[in-house]
Order: C-alpha cells, then structure tokens, then sequence
C-alpha cells in the first residue's frame, strides 16, 4: 500500500466521521458511503487506489476483521440468556438459515448451469448469513417493537457464525476432487476443523475471562487494557485453533460464546470496542469492496448474476423466514419486515476474501465472485435507504393496530453491533 492509497483510506474516514450522526438520522449508513466512494476512487472510477485483489495485506485485515466479527458478535449475544421469549431468532437461524442455504444453492444451480452442485452450495452459504449494521435504523429504532428488532439483532450476531462450519463442509467437497484426499481424508480434515476449532476457542475463551474477572477484581487491570484483552483473547482463540490445526474463525466464535456466559467486564469492553476499532475495520472492508472486488467483477457480471442477487434478497431469504415463522402469529406486514430486512454485508465479503485467498475452489465456479458482490452491493443500497423510512412506517402501522400483542411482547435486550450517538449517550447517562 502505497502513501496515496493511506492517504485516500484515512481521508474517506475522516471525511464520514465528520458528518457521521446527520447519516444515522437518514438513509446513508456508513457501509453504502464507504462502497460509493471505494468505486468512486477505484479502477471503475478515478483509479486512486491500485491493489491487486489477492494482496497479502487484503488477506490480513480480512482475516482479523472475520476474528473480530465473530467473536464480538458471539460474545454481545449471550447464549445463556436466550430463553423462550426470543423464540424468533431460534426459528429464524434453526429453520430460515438452513432453509436459506438450501435455496440459494438450488437457485444457483438452476441459474448458472456450468457451477456444480457443491460450488452452488458455496454460493448459497455464503450469502446467507445477514449483516444487521447495513440496517442499523431498524435495530436502534425505538418505535419498532424491540421483539422484532431483538429478533434481527440477535439473527445477525449468531448467523455468520453458525454458517462458517456448513461454508467449510461445502468448500471441501467442491474442492474435492481436485485433492483427491479420499473419504477417510476429507472426514479427518473436517473433524479437525470443526473439532479442534470450538475446543480451541472454548479453552480460550473460559480461561481467559477467569484470569479477567480474577485480576480486575484486585484491581489489577485498568480499562485501555481491558479493551485490549477483548483483541488478545479472540486472536489467542484464532491462532491457538490453527496451531492444534483447527479452524480459527471457529474458534474465535467459541471463545465470544464462551466469555460471554463468564465475564461482564469483558462485554462492556466490547462494546466499547466495537465502537471503535471493530466499526473502522468493517468499514474500510467495504471502501475495498468498491474500490477493488466490485472493478474485478464488473467485467463478468451478467443478467443472471443481477437476477441471483434479486432472488437472493427477496425469495431466498424471504420464504424460509415466513416459513420459520409460521405458528408465531405474527402481523404478514412483520413477516415482511423481518424477511426483507436481511441485509448481506461483511460476513459474505470477509468469507469470499478468504476464499479467493485460499483459491478454494474449482476453476469453474468463476460466477461465484461476481454473484456474491452484486448482491452485497444491491443490499448496501437497498437495505441502506430503506432502513429509515421503513423501519419509521412499520412502527407507525404497529403503533395504530390493536392486534399487534404478538410483536410488542417484551424481550431481554441485547446491544447492537454498531451503537448509535442515541445509545452511547443513554448508555453515559
């Protein structure tokens, strides 16, 4: 990375930094912001910055961003706490998710003939998992029901997680035959990842936030360095997993889980922490999605690719979740909230980061790449400007029905991925 790509990186943030809390009230997030201006400055637009699309440093951020992700997101949604009154995201990640897959892997099989049932199943798990922040006005606003907006809060925070074991499965049998690794093999490869990865994460996870509890009592620990434990403990997690050769990103979503049943203090770091370092990584991953994956894609895009990522944001993710609902008594209008607003955004660009890295995939499933970005890209825009005004009118027509009991039962509230100026200072007070 050269000093004008710095200077063109650290200038788009601070630029948006400045007009950060006129975004939040409208309908330009940060995630649609720093995409436009990525292809503004990329090779589609002024050619600011030049970076080749499988650049060591890329690989990095993408693999920390991932860590990161995974195990904040574990950790802010405790596990133990989900009781019967969050009975949306159950359903909605025990039946919507894997109903998700399955259709996006057998619509990508219909729509892109020469891709192979596996490489399907890659294209289907990918974009799967949801991504609340691209809708951030939906799960900070106080007029929609806080079950409807805990139900997507908690969805987002569990789903990437949960999808990155199935992502690994596919990936190894598209990949298969070309490694010839046998069936003993291949089990053994994916015993170890999705075996040694969670014990892994979970030993990290546990131990370190006993030593965290133990020492900030005795007063041992000031709050900087309690921020960094955050970062330390899920880049133990990442790294520890690989040295037993499991799978660290795995790992680094036990240890959130894991350290979200034991340490209070260490979830007050993160979502301290989240605010900052977590929130500049995501959106600098989605400055590089314009500035350089969308220019390496736009040259195969192809009517189909634009009808995939339409059918992927409508039908695909809008089916399972009224099929997951059914029985709940839901309002069609929540069932329509709640289907729409499945934003895809940075889990499904960190997971086809890491595979274009890794070259994991036949040389024939070229439509992958191409699939994927204009789906995120249709969902930063969509899901960006529809969050507000959406999320305004729905809790308005809740607001005016006298049969909505269903959507305003109350639930435990769980912090949001990217808190808003409203919430950091409700939280001050």
């Amino acid at each position: 990375m050269n000093p004008l790509d710095l200077f063109t990186l650290a200038g788009a943030v601070f630029l948006f930094a400045l007009i950060s809390r006129r975004g939040e009230s409208g309908s330009l997030t940060g995630p649609m912001v720093f995409t436009l201006f990525g292809l503004l400055i990329g090779e589609a637009g002024l050619d600011l910055v030049a970076l080749p699309i499988r650049n060591e440093g890329i690989n990095l951020l993408a693999e920390i961003t991932l860590v990161l992700a995974l195990f904040t997101d574990a950790a802010r949604i405790d596990v133990t706490r989900l009781t019967r009154e969050h009975d949306l995201p159950f359903r909605m990640l025990g039946i919507g998710l894997p109903l998700t897959m399955i259709l996006g892997t057998l619509v990508a099989w219909w729509l892109f003939p020469g891709l192979g049932l596996w490489p399907a199943a890659v294209l289907g798990v990918i974009l799967a998992p949801t991504d609340a922040a691209l809708g951030q006005a939906v799960v900070s606003n106080d007029k929609v029901p806080q079950r409807i907006r805990q139900g997507l809060n908690v969805e987002s925070g569990l789903n990437d997680g949960l999808a990155f074991p199935v992502l690994l499965i596919v990936l190894s049998l598209a990949f298969e035959a070309s490694e010839t690794r046998g069936a003993t093999g291949w089990g053994l490869f994916v015993l170890r990842q999705v075996g040694f990865g969670p014990l892994a994460g979970l030993a990290v996870g546990l131990i370190g936030a006993r030593l965290v509890e133990a020492c900030a009592r005795r007063g041992w620990m000031n709050e900087t360095f309690l921020q960094i434990s955050v970062l330390s403990l899920a880049l133990l997690a990442w790294a520890g997993a690989e040295l037993v050769e499991g799978n660290g990103f795995i790992a680094a979503f036990a240890a959130g889980a894991a350290v979200a049943s034991r340490s209070r203090r260490i979830l007050d770091a993160i979502e301290d922490f989240g605010e900052t370092e977590g929130q500049l990584l995501s959106l600098i991953v989605f400055l590089l999605l314009g500035a350089i994956l969308l220019p390496q894609a736009l040259p195969d895009l192809s009517w189909r690719h634009l009808v995939y990522g339409a059918l992927s944001l409508t039908v695909i993710r809008m089916l399972p979740v009224a099929l997951s609902l059914v029985g709940t008594r839901m309002l069609p209008a929540t069932v329509a909230f709640l289907g729409w607003f499945g934003p895809r955004g940075l889990a499904s660009i960190l997971y086809l980061l890491l595979i274009l890295e890794g070259d994991a995939l036949p040389e024939t499933a070229t439509d992958i790449l191409p699939a994927v970005l204009v789906t995120v890209l249709l969902s930063v825009v969509l899901h960006g400007a529809s969050a507000a005004p959406l999320s305004r009118a729905y809790g308005r027509y809740i607001a005016a029905r006298p049969d909505s009991g269903s959507e305003d039962r109350p639930v435990f509230p769980f912090p949001t991925r990217i808190r808003t100026a409203r919430e950091v200072e409700r939280r001050a007070e």
